[in-house]
């Protein structure tokens, strides 16, 4: 059994000389977000989810990104309520958030 049963890592990264990057939409934010959401439905610990922040995951130009692993699912989102999807859906439920999927 692996230690989590998923990861979830939010793209934080920050570029400079004005490219796009993730953190300029509030990556850093919405992970504090997550993590806090994670821990309030019972789901962070071992044997269960882990919420990270990544480097450049280097798809900053289709929006602030996450991935799923061990799911490889791709995700981009515009505020909480879109992450609150992905938490209830995905994270609680298994099930792909299509219209978030990149």
């Amino acid at each position: 059994m692996a230690y989590y049963e998923r990861h979830i890592f939010f793209c934080c990264n920050q570029r400079d000389g004005g490219r796009t990057c993730c953190n300029d939409k509030g990556a850093s934010d919405i992970r504090d977000y997550a993590k806090g959401r994670i821990k309030e439905f019972g789901l962070a610990g071992p044997g269960k989810v882990r919420v990270n922040q990544a480097g450049c995951l280097d798809r900053c130009e289709e929006g602030p990104c996450i991935v799923v692993y061990p799911d490889a699912v791709w995700y981009s989102y515009v505020d909480r309520a879109d992450v609150d999807e992905i938490i209830d859906e995905h994270l609680r439920h298994g099930r792909v958030v299509e219209r978030l999927r990149i």
